[in-house]
């Protein structure tokens, strides 16, 4: 598997933490900035990310901003991207499991250094369960295709 990882400043540091357990997990990452926690715009990084999910470039993307939801927001704009915020091991699962989100953001300020691994470890061992969620997912699609103006009209 191979994922593109990018970080705001204010998750930079946790993004650098969170590389050596991607490298225990057998996880190929390629790394789009930020490069330090000087400030920056997080929906540049976010689109970066969401930009090589979406053209199948990479599997899965990884956020870390403050709170994890701006980068989630920005991403979810690039069509194909499924971006989900997790703030614990359960959320990060069922976000794979029912929603077959395909980018995790992280908030680095509300979400312990502790934990932050945990929700990672969670959210790679997870696969999305089909079934009935797949219905949900195609819907979801659906809802993108018409609001670029390729599905029918409501």
């Amino acid at each position: 598997m191979k994922i593109a990882i990018a970080s705001d400043h204010a998750g930079y540091e946790e993004k650098e933490r969170l590389k050596p357990l991607l490298n225990e997990l057998g996880i190929q990452y390629e790394d789009l900035g930020t490069v330090s926690e000087e400030s920056v715009d997080y929906p540049d990084y976010a689109r970066k990310v969401g930009d090589e999910v979406a053209q199948g470039h990479v599997d899965q993307g990884l956020l870390v901003c403050g709170s994890g939801t701006g980068m989630a927001i920005a991403a979810n704009k690039v069509p194909g991207v499924r971006a989900a915020v997790a703030w614990n091991e359960e959320t990060a699962r069922l976000a794979r499991e029912h929603n077959d989100a395909n980018v995790l953001s992280l908030g680095a300020r509300v979400t312990s250094p502790e934990e932050l691994p945990k929700i990672v470890r969670a959210w790679f061992a997870a696969k999305f369960a089909g079934g009935r969620h797949e219905r949900r997912v195609e819907k979801i699609t659906e809802i993108e295709k018409e609001e670029l103006g390729f599905g029918a009209p409501r």
